[in-house]
């Protein structure tokens, strides 16, 4: 991957000049995590390595154009299909995806979860809230990443695109999730990074805080009931009942 330095998007003011966070009965029984951009920072990596892969073609894959398919996978934009469309033949896919994921890989493979994941988790479990992720990723993806991690053990449920038809923005991922964990909608609490994720999350009827990334940062996120700067933000008092946001 070459050295440049990626375009990111600017970001949204966060903290708090955003709709504040209301108050309803009852405790938090389940927090519903994204993976990718919100537990471990793949998103800028994914982008980076695709970004030079459309360069050697010839041509620029601009921050914004990516990140309509952020949280919600390749069945939005497709990248080797949009190279062929836009170099007018066929493109080796499979070398394609190759390539990136080693790229990818490359970094990952010694990074950590994103600022204040670790804390959240182990103050839910000691609460006793059950903990699930909902990500339109591949299982293996999914699995693998928490498993180095070594956090596999902390979730209750992990649910991906391989466990449903539609990925977000459709509700069933999070629907997934509840009917794993047993739980209703108003008894769980959502984490998202994006847009995407945050209507998946309103469709489903759950409760929504996003908690932007370098690539979400500067989209518009305003469906939230809150939007955090990193989960380090998260105010614990919010897994009781003394204030957790109704609705995305």
């Amino acid at each position: 991957m070459s050295a440049r330095t990626p375009t990111l998007l600017a970001p949204r003011r966060h903290g708090g000049d955003v709709v504040s966070i209301t108050k309803r009965d009852g405790v938090v029984r389940a927090l519903i995590f994204d993976f990718d951009g919100l537990i471990l920072d793949t998103e800028v990596p994914i982008y980076e390595a695709w970004r030079d892969v459309y360069a050697d073609h010839g041509h620029k894959l601009t921050i914004e154009k990516w990140s309509i398919c952020v949280g919600s996978g390749e069945n939005v934009l497709d990248p080797c299909t949009d190279l062929s469309n836009l170099t007018g033949s066929a493109v080796d896919c499979r070398a394609l995806r190759a390539r990136t994921r080693e790229m990818v890989d490359q970094i990952l493979a010694s990074s950590r979860p994103m600022p204040g994941v670790v804390e959240l988790i182990e103050a839910a479990r000691a609460r006793g809230v059950l903990l699930a992720i909902a990500s339109s990723s591949p299982a293996a993806w999914v699995k693998g990443h928490v498993a180095r991690l070594g956090i596999e053990d902390r979730f209750d449920c992990i649910r991906t695109s391989d466990d449903v038809e539609r990925t977000k923005p459709a509700p069933d991922l999070f629907l997934a999730a509840l009917a794993c964990l047993g739980v209703d909608p108003s008894e769980s609490l959502v984490l998202e990074d994006s847009p995407n994720g945050i209507r998946a999350a309103a469709a489903a009827g759950i409760p929504c805080i996003a908690v932007p990334n370098r690539i979400t940062g500067g989209l518009d996120l305003s469906g939230a009931s809150r939007i955090l700067n990193s989960l380090t933000e998260f105010e614990t008092d919010w897994l009781d009942n003394s204030g957790v946001p109704r609705q995305c």
